[in-house]
């Protein structure tokens, strides 16, 4: 399954690098700057590449640069996810059905529980195992809005690589409490809380790489198939635990560290942050005919206010890539990281991390009850509920390479989004009505739901993340993708951390409710976008009006 997908990563790379008119042409463009929304600055062709960056290869071009940069990337979120789902297998190790194993060896009273490992051998366990949910996704949603500040103001390759050797740490000593005998809750709670905060370091960082190199053009379609890495790493981490579970579980935490620590070494060494630091000229995030347009409208997510004419700081001359030149001219200064509030005026943002916070409330709460809801309503065992939940995934791998698709061809990244939450409402009601009719109703409805939830929360925390970032309003400066992603997707996380808890509270009163709780979020999460898809609606009007032939007052 792994390089299937690893395949058409690269394939889309080169499909993206072949031809694409909002891309940079030039290869190995002798370029030291970074685009400042001023007049670029070029050094000598001898000493444009700095001592204290990395050097370019031999023979490797953009477009090998580009394939590097995404399967770097993917690895590495992969081992993230990896490393996140132990906890999820061994729950049912940590307070085992012990009358099935036989007497008690120990002639303990309590024979029910002698198998537990304490402290999750009382009746609260379902509670504690909540705790366990809560303190990592709780640390994860604040740490993620700290994150993205500090991704800005820090190399990105020493914080993504530091960020996973840390992320190993802290999952290995969750392992080391089986072999140290560690029966305090205080601990797991302590190295969940750990874990969740160095585990924010992951994702502005990784999108931020991927939208350094790639422009505007055909990001949809290459983020919707390298947001595949959220599924694999999922399933790789359940295959992984599931070897150690039943006779030493820490072993289930301590080699998915190993292989995080492993990646975020590996990271250090090869991953190259910018197109500038080897010698590539930057991607154009903004295409001509955007800019062209008249009114500054545009079919894409763009705020008429923040764009000028062809004469202001917006045009297409401070959009372009910077040309080759032997010019010896001073560097500019490195451009400053947007703060936290700037980040929140760039349009868009604040609409888009509201809607994700609903539409991650329903996909979390899928990834936590779904197995538990096909064994009580279908009455699969847990073996066969946990192997049907998987069909979600898929579905959800789908879904965000159609957005992508979708969205890049139509140029309308929250009417996208909007269409597939809109869709996705009905499904839902019907796969809790008809959805356990049969294995076939079952398998179709999984993979229709998955790709109609995660369909937009892939889109959302990838390539609207990464267009956000580089919105024009920014005046080229790069440094803002790590604080939009991390805002994005901290207010996700919110969603995410909700989600579960109330589905929890929600449960014991029947599944419908469940359901229409899960319906009422999708309906919010559209409702929230509905500024954004009017904008990009006039926008395509006001093209077709001009294609026809009349003039806009």
């Amino acid at each position: 399954m792994i390089c299937p997908l690893l395949g058409s990563v690269l394939a889309v790379s080169s499909l993206i690098n072949a031809g694409s008119d909002d891309e940079s042409a030039a290869v190995l463009c002798p370029v030291s700057t970074r685009d400042t929304g001023k007049t670029p600055q070029v050094k000598q062709c001898q000493s444009c590449v700095r001592a204290s960056k990395i050097h370019s290869p031999s023979g490797f071009d953009l477009a090998g640069y580009r394939g590097l940069t995404l399967v770097l990337t993917f690895l590495c979120y992969t081992s993230y996810h990896l490393s996140r789902k132990p906890i999820s297998i061994v729950k049912s190790q940590l307070h085992p059905n012990c009358s099935a194993l036989g007497p008690n060896p120990h002639n303990d009273s309590n024979s029910s529980t002698w198998c537990s490992w304490a402290p999750f051998d009382g009746d609260n366990y379902k509670e504690l195992f909540g705790a366990l949910d809560n303190a990592f996704l709780v640390a994860y949603a604040i740490g993620m809005f700290i994150s993205g500040i500090f991704g800005e103001r820090l190399p990105l390759r020493y914080y993504l690589s530091g960020g996973m050797v840390l992320s190993g740490l802290f999952t290995a000593l969750f392992g080391l409490g089986y072999f140290w005998d560690i029966h305090v809750l205080w601990y797991f709670i302590v190295v969940q809380v750990c874990n969740g905060l160095v585990q924010t370091t992951g994702w502005p960082s990784v999108v931020a790489c991927i939208g350094n190199w790639f422009g505007k053009g055909k990001r949809g379609l290459i983020m919707g198939i390298w947001n595949s890495h959220t599924s694999v790493g999922n399933i790789l981490g359940s295959l992984i635990a599931g070897v150690w579970v039943s006779s030493a579980w820490g072993l289930s935490f301590i080699v998915p560290s190993i292989i995080i620590t492993t990646m975020g070494i590996i990271c250090f060494f090869f991953l190259v942050e910018y197109p500038e630091d080897v010698g590539c000229s930057p991607p154009l995030h903004h295409m001509a005919s955007d800019e062209a347009d008249a009114g500054g409208v545009t079919s894409s997510e763009k705020d008429p206010e923040a764009v000028t004419s062809n004469e202001g700081p917006l045009s297409v001359s401070s959009q372009s890539s910077v040309d080759c030149s032997n010019s010896p001219e001073e560097p500019t200064e490195e451009p400053e990281a947007i703060s936290f509030l700037g980040a929140l005026r760039i349009p868009g943002v604040v609409e888009f991390s509201l809607c994700l916070l609903f539409a991650k409330l329903v996909s979390y709460t899928f990834l936590y009850w779904l197995p538990l809801y096909i064994v009580n309503v279908a009455h699969f065992g847990a073996k066969e509920a946990g192997d049907l939940s998987t069909l979600f995934d898929v579905g959800g791998i789908l879904g965000g390479i159609f957005a992508g698709l979708i969205s890049d061809y139509t140029g309308g990244r929250a009417t996208t989004c909007c269409v597939m939450l809109v869709v996705a409402a009905p499904m839902l009601f019907l796969y809790n009505h008809i959805g356990q009719n049969g294995i076939g109703t079952s398998i179709a409805m999984l993979i229709v739901c998955g790709a109609l939830v995660n369909g937009p929360y892939a889109l959302i925390t990838t390539a609207v993340s990464a267009d956000l970032g580089t919105h024009e309003s920014l005046k080229g400066n790069a440094k803002a993708l790590s604080t939009v992603t991390a805002i994005i997707d901290g207010t996700g996380s919110i969603g995410a951390a909700l989600g579960p808890l109330l589905a929890g509270l929600i449960s014991p009163t029947g599944w419908n409710n469940v359901f229409y709780m899960l319906i009422a979020a999708d309906v919010l999460a559209c409702l929230l976008l509905a500024r954004v898809v009017v904008k990009e609606v006039r926008g395509w009007c006001g093209c077709i009006a001009r294609k026809r032939g009349f003039k806009e007052f």
